[in-house]
């Protein structure tokens, strides 16, 4: 075998292996997520062999954050409702989760994956790399819209 064949066959052995993506099952997620009349309040995203499917989705927070492990990587798309008594309003979490147990060329592919993923899951007002079970933290969550959000003038009183 010839040393330009050897590497046709690894430039096609990578091409096949790349990660792909279920984008109508992500899409269909996304759009349940977004729904304010809907009871879902985030999708995960799991690896299945090299493809990014959806695995869950649910509305308790306690749900949400078993979801994840310290041996995986997944991604998470969540609604959290914003603002003050005078206001409210749903806004977007994108969480890229890779786990400390994850080995360093999975993390590497993450960047690229997480570039097919965004693609679909593409309005979100705060990004998170987490890593540690620590950080899933829905009052730090919070805590990043409203940072996000800009002002907030809320003055605790409704008349």
């Amino acid at each position: 075998m010839t040393a330009d064949v050897q590497v046709q066959e690894e430039v096609v052995r990578r091409v096949m292996s790349m990660t792909q993506i279920d984008r109508d099952g992500l899409r269909d997620a996304y759009s349940e997520v977004r729904d304010d009349k809907t009871e879902i309040s985030w999708a995960v995203l799991k690896y299945e062999g090299s493809q990014v499917m959806v695995a869950a989705k649910g509305e308790a927070f306690e749900d949400f954050k078993s979801q994840f492990s310290e041996d995986e990587r997944a991604f998470a798309y969540i609604r959290l409702q914003t603002g003050d008594e005078m206001s409210k309003r749903s806004k977007f979490l994108l969480v890229t989760w890779v786990g400390l147990g994850v080995s360093p060329i999975k993390k590497a592919m993450m960047s690229t994956d997480k570039a097919l993923v965004k693609e679909i899951l593409a309005n979100f007002s705060v990004e998170l790399t987490l890593e540690s079970m620590e950080e899933l933290d829905i009052e730090v969550f919070r805590q990043e819209l409203v940072k996000a959000g800009g002002a907030n003038y809320g003055t605790g009183i409704r008349e």
